[in-house]
């Protein structure tokens, strides 16, 4: 985890590594989320770059039985 500061402006710099790993890019939008006493920070991305991001994501995940 790498640590950033908070400017007077309140403003911060992604590290470049997170940057490079998200291919975040200037001018790119970030939603924020507040939650649970952290804030998250999500690319926007457009729906045709979102084609197959799914195909990574562990569906063996465990399940109550009443949600299966």
């Amino acid at each position: 985890m790498e640590t950033v500061t908070l400017s007077p402006k309140f403003q911060v710099i992604i590290p470049k590594a997170a940057r490079e790993s998200l291919k975040l890019v200037a001018g790119q939008k970030v939603g924020v989320i507040a939650y649970d006493n952290r804030i998250e920070l999500i690319p926007v991305r457009s729906m045709k770059n979102m084609k197959g991001f799914l195909k990574r994501i562990d569906t063996g995940v465990p399940r109550e039985d009443d949600r299966l």
